[in-house]
């Protein structure tokens, strides 16, 4: 929204087909997004070359023509990196600049210090590979970047977005069949909820809560008045739990107590409440702390609707199965609970309601059932039902008007800044999170399925740090952060560099990965820093193994002084 002025990625899934080059940048799209990764196979098989830019070597990475292995944490350096080299080759696109971008000389001098030697000795990866990047990027007529939760789930992820969003301006990668910005959202509609106001700051169709032109068009529409104040993300009603001004919570189809950082601390939270509520499909962890659980339907078969995917493609959801006992519709949980407030809301099917947002909101106005029906899906913005469709974003930049053109895109001047969770000699090991190609999230809705592949929860070390350490494969050990203890089988992974642990997000109910992590948090997206966690691994005796592999919430010297700030460590 910062830097285009819409919520999305800049591109559909069918352009990276058509890609030259394909950089992956915190993103392990084989395992995390296989559907979208072979769209990208497309492109491979054609002849795009490939970078892959992660700490670990992961499945994504050995389909890459080259790998970048940087430190954890150290993705805004190596993007100015990368663009210093672009400025210093002569390779800037300075028409796309000049027209279309502001902030471009900042943006230079903030580059400026980061050499190829300097930015490799602070990331980890050899300057040859640096420069072969930044190079084959603005070379390339049609590149796209794409990433994920591996840039997003950072203390200063806002940060690292904007810094692979300058890359784009700097090179006219953006605006273009082919040429784009790629973040493949984390989970199944998550774009989809931003889209409809599951937002504190929006409502519905991208609408600030803040401005009063566009509230007025809801109260209108709803006969209401509406507030003024933006709401809470999830970590500030977390940190609204802890001062006790938060006492009464309802969650809709979400397991924090498995999915958030520090999970024993959310745990405690949500048993400190006064009343907590939970509406899901099953019973979560979280749902059996709750004082009340209203069953709901599961939306790919029992309800009808809309998904909207990372691509921004709105598309329907039919009914095939009657729910069970007395699961409900979400929309009709919703209306009922209103109708005890003391709210005669109407009866609505799901048409009905998305026909109410199509009348508020200018990017879905022409997107009725019908058309959706017919045509597999639209993407937005669709302004009307004569379309026009619109594959790629922000085509308006490359215009020689500068009315068509509007507003211009900013660059960011942002920080590099190293992760909060500082490595001592106490916890001398950086642990990083992620998922697995066989499961979803925590896997509620995976778990219960037999997979020839699964090799469940457990946690990836090097060769040398298993042979320096004395560990065998499949032995269990103890990996304890500042804030919790598991154990967990060791696994042998050679993509690992020495030093860097991997643990996959979606075994809770066997290894508590989420007791480790920190809730430092980006103070504009409030994402927590799930990527970086300072550890220890330590072999055990064989009567601890019989412990549960669950977390152990001691506190392990979680002193105030033993987490480095931003700046102490940036």
């Amino acid at each position: 929204m910062t830097v285009f002025g819409a919520g999305g990625g800049t591109s559909s899934y069918r352009e990276i087909e058509d890609a030259d080059l394909i950089i992956f940048w915190g993103s392990n799209a084989r395992e995390a997004h296989p559907i979208f990764f072979h769209h990208a196979l497309k492109a491979i098989h054609k002849g795009a070359k490939v970078y892959s830019v992660d700490p670990r070597r992961s499945k994504t990475s050995e389909w890459a023509n080259a790998w970048l292995g940087l430190d954890v944490g150290t993705d805004v350096a190596l993007a100015y990196g990368v663009g210093r080299e672009i400025i210093h080759a002569g390779l800037v696109n300075k028409d796309f600049v000049a027209n279309a971008t502001i902030g471009f000389e900042e943006y230079v001098a903030a580059c400026e210090p980061w050499t190829l030697e300097v930015t490799s000795r602070e990331t980890g990866v050899p300057a040859e590979l640096i420069r072969a990047l930044a190079h084959d990027y603005a070379k390339a007529e049609r590149a796209q970047l794409c990433w994920t939760l591996g840039i997003t789930e950072h203390h200063n992820g806002t940060d690292n977005v904007r810094a692979l969003c300058n890359l784009a301006l700097l090179t006219g990668q953006v605006g273009r069949w082919g040429a784009g910005l790629v973040p493949v959202r984390g989970q199944n509609n998550v774009q989809g909820g931003g889209d409809m106001g599951a937002i504190p700051a929006n409502l519905p169709g991208f609408h600030d809560v803040g401005n009063p032109e566009h509230r007025a068009k809801f109260e209108r529409m709803w006969g209401v008045t509406l507030p003024s104040k933006y709401g809470l993300t999830l970590s500030e009603m977390m940190e609204a739990m802890d001062e006790g001004h938060l006492t009464n919570v309802y969650i809709v189809g979400e397991n924090p107590v498995q999915s958030d950082a520090d999970s024993s601390a959310v745990t405690r939270r949500l048993e400190n409440l006064d009343h907590l509520v939970v509406q899901d499909i099953f019973l979560t962890k979280t749902a059996a702390l709750a004082d009340v659980v209203l069953p709901a339907t599961a939306m790919w078969c029992e309800s009808e609707g809309t998904f909207t995917n990372s691509e921004r493609r709105i598309q329907l959801v039919r009914k095939a199965l009657e729910p069970p006992g007395d699961a409900k519709d979400d929309i009709e949980i919703i209306r009922l609970i209103a109708e005890r407030l003391g709210h005669a809301w109407p009866i609505q099917t799901a048409e009905q309601v998305w026909d109410e947002l199509r009348a508020l909101s200018p990017a879905h106005h022409g997107m009725s059932y019908r058309l959706l029906k017919e045509r597999g899906g639209l993407q937005w913005p669709f302004p009307d039902e004569d379309g026009p469709e619109s594959p790629f974003l922000h085509a308006r930049l490359w215009e020689k008007d500068p009315e068509k053109r509007g507003r211009p895109a900013p660059f960011g001047i942002v920080e590099h800044k190293l992760p909060v969770d500082k490595l001592n000699d106490e916890f001398p090991l950086r642990l990083t999170t992620g998922r697995r190609l066989t499961d979803y999230n925590t896997g509620v809705q995976t778990a219960g399925f037999n997979s020839p592949i699964r090799f469940g929860g457990c946690v990836d070390l090097s060769p040398e740090d298993l042979a320096r350490l004395g560990i065998d494969e499949g032995e269990v050990v103890r990996v304890t952060s500042r804030r919790g203890s598991v154990l967990a089988p060791a696994r042998r992974d050679p993509g690992l560099r020495p030093g860097l642990l991997f643990m996959a997000c979606n075994f809770p109910d066997e290894v508590d990965v989420n007791s480790l992590t920190i809730e430092a948090n980006d103070p504009i997206a409030k994402t927590a820093e799930f990527k970086a966690t300072a550890v220890k691994v330590e072999k055990i005796t064989k009567g601890q193994t019989k412990e549960k592999r669950v977390a152990d919430t001691t506190d392990h010297g979680g002193r105030d002084g033993e987490l480095a700030t931003a700046d102490q460590e940036g």
